[in-house]
C-alpha cells in the first residue's frame, strides 16, 4: 500500500511554500534548512542576482552535485561487483 501523501508548509527564502510528498516533517525541513543555507550563500557571494538567478544557480549546483554523486555510486557498485566476482572465483 503507497504512502499518503501529506502537506508541509515551509519558508524558503522568507517566502512560504506548500510541498506534498511522502516524506517526514523533519526531512522536509531539513531540505528547506538546507535549500535557505545554500540561497543565502548564493547571494552573499553575488549581491547583484535576483531571486529568480539565484533560485536557477542552487538548481544547477544541486543537479551538479547529484551527477557526481550519482557517478560515485555507479563506480562503487561497479567496483563491487569486481569484488564479490573475484571473491567468487576464489571459492
Amino acid at each position: 500500500m503507497a504512502e499518503q501523501k501529506r502537506r508541509f508548509k515551509v519558508v524558503i527564502d522568507n517566502k512560504q511554500y506548500v510541498i506534498i510528498g511522502n516524506a517526514s516533517e523533519t526531512h522536509i525541513q531539513a531540505v528547506a534548512q538546507l535549500v535557505n543555507n545554500e540561497l543565502t550563500q548564493i547571494k552573499s557571494l553575488a549581491a547583484t542576482l535576483d531571486d529568480e538567478q539565484a533560485a536557477v544557480l542552487l538548481a544547477i549546483n544541486t543537479v551538479s552535485d547529484q551527477l557526481k554523486q550519482q557517478a560515485t555510486i555507479e563506480q562503487l557498485e561497479k567496483e563491487n561487483k569486481q569484488l564479490k566476482q573475484q571473491l567468487a572465483e576464489q571459492n
